[in-house]
């Protein structure tokens, strides 16, 4: 565990250290989980983890604002699979984009109305091509000699002055020149768009598109050249968040107050549903254990507190998602189960009934803005139509009033939070997803799939998958502090890992 040796005093007063206690330090000191970097820990758990609060300097405001943003746009990068750059378009009719428009077509008419001077003045056109051949050489690889060579000879600026002055520069054969070097190193998505210049003849137009067309071209290179690294990125950003996290602290002490009271509550949580180790004694709470509970805590968390875990503010609109997601889910399977239940084996003869019903049960609850209790009396009405246009035709006796009464009360009364059947749902699924931070594989939580969950099995796997892989690199990055807190909280009173009541 981190600083260990400054905690051995106070993790040592009336108590025989667990043998997991480590393992939590141990996974968080390296990138590798293999613990050759022994990464500091927020503080020595035998002191207070709050500071009284100073004057910050707006400077120092300044300054942790950006390196919050950097970590910020490092995590996204690594926990985003999806993550790429957009080129910046200003709203529409926005006061910005009607003043680039007026600006941008001051200039090309300013152009244009070079070209058409006798003898043409180049002034504008030879700034434009500098601009050009320092964005085409921007494209290139280092493994581009020739390219850059070819682009280098062809536009050599002092060359093209000179032609310009003696009215002898070709801009169409030079645009004609750009248009095909660009088509050499564009990706595949841009052909279109090279296809359309080279039907442009108009020389104003044809710059202007040129430029449109490069700067898509510089977006693409930038998400081709971050995704190339992103193996390495990963590799780095764990050290890299976990030191600017740490610079933040450094400036704000006090800035794992919601952290220490969300491990807290795990720490509650964990140790009234274990078994007591001995008599009236609760037993002591592993760290990996608690920490896993407060990660499956945050599936239940209240969506209108503030008082979210500072370690996983980056991640909390995914995590809320999650829940969002989990929460429907749980409604879903409850209502399958109960149709289930109702109807019997003729469910399973039904061919693709069953996920038609889920589909029409995720239609009606996904965006629901009306009473939990209206949308399942929507939901009742739909899965009773089905049935009884359904089972008729596969050879099924139809429901009866008398079933179809108590089938849509069985739905509707889903919506009350002690529904046993929604919180044996809801035990199984958290069950199942818990699986997923338990084992170093997400796989293995496939293996034992608890009853009623196969109708979502995939989407429980895509959410379990995510899940594990958004806090398992929460875990890596932030788990010397962890440690730190967990250690003060578990280890450092006589009571430790104990109910004080």
């Amino acid at each position: 565990m981190p600083n260990s040796e400054d905690t051995s005093d106070a993790c040592s007063k009336g108590h025989e250290e667990p043998k997991d206690r480590g393992a939590l330090a141990d996974e968080a000191k390296s990138p590798t989980g293999k613990g050759d970097t022994i990464m500091p820990g927020l503080c020595k758990p035998g002191i207070p983890c709050s500071s009284p609060p100073r004057l910050v300097s707006m400077t120092e405001v300044l300054e942790t604002a950006q390196d919050v943003s950097n970590m910020a746009i490092a995590h996204e990068i690594v926990i985003n699979s999806n993550f790429q750059i957009q080129k910046m378009e200003s709203p529409q009719n926005s006061l910005e984009r009607k003043v680039k428009e007026i600006v941008h077509k001051a200039f090309w008419d300013s152009l244009q109305a070079q070209l058409d001077e006798k003898p043409p003045q180049y002034t504008q056109a030879i700034k434009l091509l500098q601009e050009v051949k320092e964005s085409l050489l921007s494209l290139l690889l280092p493994g581009h000699t020739r390219l850059r060579t070819q682009i280098n000879e062809v536009l050599d600026m002092e060359l093209l002055e000179q032609q310009a002055k003696h009215d002898a520069l070709d801009i169409q054969r030079l645009a004609g020149f750009v248009v095909g070097m660009m088509a050499n190193l564009c990706a595949p998505v841009r052909d279109t768009e090279i296809k359309k210049l080279k039907g442009l003849t108009e020389t104003v137009s044809l710059f202007r598109e040129i430029f449109r067309v490069l700067d898509l071209m510089k977006v693409d290179m930038a998400n081709f050249t971050m995704k190339a690294l992103k193996p390495h990125l990963q590799q780095q950003s764990i050290q890299y968040e976990r030191n600017k996290f740490q610079a933040f602290l450094d400036k704000q002490p006090n800035g794992l107050e919601h952290t220490t009271a969300w491990l807290k509550a795990a720490i509650e949580k964990t140790v009234n549903s274990v078994s007591p180790s001995r008599g009236n004694c609760p037993a002591a709470a592993s760290p990996i254990v608690v920490l896993n509970q407060g990660y499956m805590n945050l599936l239940k968390w209240s969506q209108d507190t503030n008082m979210y875990p500072e370690t996983l503010l980056m991640d909390r609109s995914r995590l809320q998602e999650l829940q969002q997601r989990v929460d429907q889910l749980i409604l879903v399977a409850s209502i399958l189960l109960v149709t289930s239940n109702m109807v019997g084996a003729a469910i399973c003869g039904l061919p693709g009934f069953v996920d038609k019903l889920k589909q029409v049960t995720c239609a009606l609850m996904d965006g629901l803005n009306c009473k939990l209790e209206d949308g399942l009396l929507a939901v009742s009405d739909q899965i009773h139509r089905e049935l009884v246009k359904s089972l008729p035709v596969y050879g099924y006796s139809p429901l009866t009033n008398e079933q179809g009464v108590i089938l849509k009360g069985q739905i509707c009364s889903i919506s009350q939070r002690d529904n046993v059947i929604r919180n044996l749902i809801g035990e199984r699924i958290y069950s199942y997803l818990k699986g997923f931070l338990n084992s170093s594989s997400p796989q293995n939580g496939l293996h034992a799939l608890p009853g009623g969950l196969a109708p979502i099995q995939a989407e429980l796997k895509e959410i379990g998958g995510t899940f594990s892989h958004i806090l398992h690199h929460n875990r890596m990055v932030f788990g010397p502090f962890y440690s730190s807190i967990l250690a003060k909280l578990l280890f450092a009173d006589g009571d430790a890992g104990m109910d004080s009541r």
